[in-house]
């Protein structure tokens, strides 16, 4: 007799899988998405075990297709990730998450003097590293960790 318990989680028909989500990070993830307060069926998995990373968190929303800026934003936080896009219960499109070159108006500048946080000027970020992920406001031209920059949706 196999001792090994699986917990089974069911398949979405509709919708987007987050994939490969770094470790500890699906929580903020679901916070850049707002999956506070959902309409639809969401599904989150933390510190599950991973064959390709050790440990991996996986965010499953059923019904929902995530937009470009979201997507961007997700991979300042998980630049490793698969996003997944589910149909009638397959696969239809299945890709690496990439850090884009620039941010747009989804990112909080830290540094209080910034034009951004006096006026209402949209921000503009562009990724200054990849490891460990930086980001440089276009403004004040000041670099930042991107655990240290607020997200705004």
């Amino acid at each position: 007799m196999n001792d090994k318990k699986q917990l089974r989680v069911d398949p979405i028909k509709n919708g987007t899988v987050i994939d490969h989500i770094a470790a500890g990070r699906a929580l903020q993830v679901a916070e850049i998405l707002n999956l506070k307060n959902p309409e639809n069926l969401i599904m989150i998995g933390i510190n599950l075990s991973s064959n390709k990373i050790g440990k991996k968190d996986i965010i499953k929303i059923e019904n929902r297709k995530l937009s470009k800026d979201e997507v961007n934003s997700l991979a300042l936080i998980s630049p490793n990730a698969t996003l997944i896009i589910i149909e009638n219960y397959k696969v239809i499109n299945k890709q690496k998450i990439t850090l884009p070159e620039k941010i747009r108006k989804h990112l909080v500048c830290p540094n209080p003097n910034c034009v951004t946080n006096i006026e209402t000027v949209p921000t503009k970020f562009c990724v200054s590293n990849q490891q460990p992920v930086e980001v440089r406001c276009e403004y004040c031209e000041k670099t930042y960790r991107i655990e240290n920059v607020k997200f705004r949706f």
